[in-house]
């Protein structure tokens, strides 16, 4: 790209440059049509664009995106599709699922629909919430390593004074722990909450900044500078200190398919799909991921966004660990392990018209749901694992994208063929 510019008009390109621009976008939550109006007419785009976006059952409910979005002009549709039954049996979650994924990758949701088919012959999958905590990491400066250390003395002295401020801030949120890194005249703070049904970041991060104030206020050791978040706590982005510990909430979840099932439905052997797990294990070992496993992100992406769950989240919550065996009697088993599911079925956009539907459609809208959630969350994971590595084990990977997405027939049997068998 660079090639194909002289250096004089490289240097005219890359130039900063001041001469007046266009108008600024009128700010602000309002959402309002005469408001939306003029953020449009910036635009000067052919009406056929805004009144897709724009359109009038959206500008109807306007009222409903003002706490969800800044600058609003409208709202996108993705196409939603539904995977299942997928049925889990679990410490949280009980039942079938009708499981809605948003999504405009072909193949994604008959994917996870042969991986929820299946999983539902075999009985279901066992899943459990093994721990919760969302955490903040403040960081503070310090003059020398001596005041750091005494600065951490005086914080473990304070302990319950720094809980009873920041659950002074919330309803639903418990301060859980608190825990320190030094580095040299650093200090990282990371305070770990619990946090309801919410998903939590915003509760955390109002309660941290009143740790914060009451530390500025009362400690006798005074930082050079601090900040509410020194991009310690994992926050969207993977970590391997949230993949050994827990963000959000950490689920497991495990099958057992028999032969005669993988067989007829997934048109592979537990012994093949084994084969191709081992390799990818190591590909994964050698490539440096954090964790080993296929596909979270397409399930996981498609969920969140159907759910009005933070989109951004997927960064960290699609890491974990998928381990397959053949079993004593020649079953296959598999299990999924994911450490960093910040899900929630409260706040944030949860109650977003159309995502409040799809938390209805999986009967998990609202409070009290949100363990259950995260359940169905590892289960739909452990379904596109199985559908995944079936497909690539059974050489059926390629012909599946190229029937779904493309519109032409392969010329073997492929996933999407094998979905249909598993729905008789």
């Amino acid at each position: 790209m660079v090639g194909d510019f002289s250096p004089a008009d490289m240097a005219i390109r890359l130039t900063p440059k001041f001469h007046a621009s266009v108008a600024r976008v009128p700010g602000g939550t309002k959402t309002e049509r005469s408001v939306v109006d003029k953020r449009w007419d910036l635009l000067h785009l052919a009406s056929a664009a805004k009144s897709v976006i724009a359109d009038e059952v959206t500008l109807a409910q306007h009222q409903v995106f003002s706490r969800n979005i800044e600058n609003f002009i409208g709202t996108v549709k993705v196409p939603v599709g539904l995977a299942g039954p997928l049925r889990v049996n679990g410490v949280a979650a009980q039942g079938d699922y009708y499981v809605p994924l948003a999504t405009t990758e072909a193949a994604l949701v008959a994917s996870y629909h042969r991986g929820a088919s299946v999983i539902t012959l075999a009985g279901g999958c066992t899943t459990m919430i093994l721990s919760e905590g969302v955490g903040r990491a403040p960081a503070y400066a310090f003059h020398s390593l001596i005041e750091a250390g005494t600065f951490v003395q005086w914080c473990l002295a304070n302990t319950e004074s720094l809980r009873a401020t920041a659950e002074s801030t919330t309803r639903h949120g418990r301060f859980k722990d608190l825990s320190f890194t030094i580095e040299g005249n650093h200090v990282y703070l990371l305070l770990e909450f619990t946090t309801g049904d919410a998903s939590g970041q915003n509760m955390v991060t109002i309660a941290t900044q009143a740790v914060c104030d009451f530390i500025a206020e009362n400690c006798p050791v005074k930082p050079e500078y601090f900040f509410v978040e020194g991009n310690m706590s994992g926050d969207k982005k993977a970590s391997a200190q949230s993949f050994q510990s827990v963000r959000g909430k950490k689920v497991s979840a495990e099958v057992r398919l028999s032969r005669q099932l993988v067989e007829r439905h997934l048109h592979t052997t537990p012994e093949e799909m084994v084969d191709y797990w081992r390799m990818s294990a190591l590909g994964g070992v050698l490539s440096g991921t954090i964790g080993v496993q296929g596909h979270y992100a397409n399930g996981l992406s498609a969920l969140f966004i159907a759910c009005g769950q933070d989109a951004a989240c997927v960064s960290e919550a699609a890491v974990g660990v998928t381990r397959f065996e053949v079993g004593r009697e020649g079953e296959f088993y598999g299990a999924v392990t994911l450490p960093n599911l910040i899900v929630g079925t409260v706040g944030g956009g949860t109650g977003l018209p159309s995502q409040r539907a799809c938390l209805d459609i999986l009967g998990l809208a609202g409070a009290g749901q949100a363990r259950a959630f995260a359940e169905v969350c590892a289960a739909l994971a452990l379904a596109g694992e199985i559908s995944i590595i079936a497909a690539l084990s059974a050489g059926q990977f390629a012909g599946a994208h190229e029937r779904l997405a493309r519109g032409r027939k392969p010329a073997k049997p492929d996933a999407g063929e094998a979905v249909e068998t598993a729905d008789r």
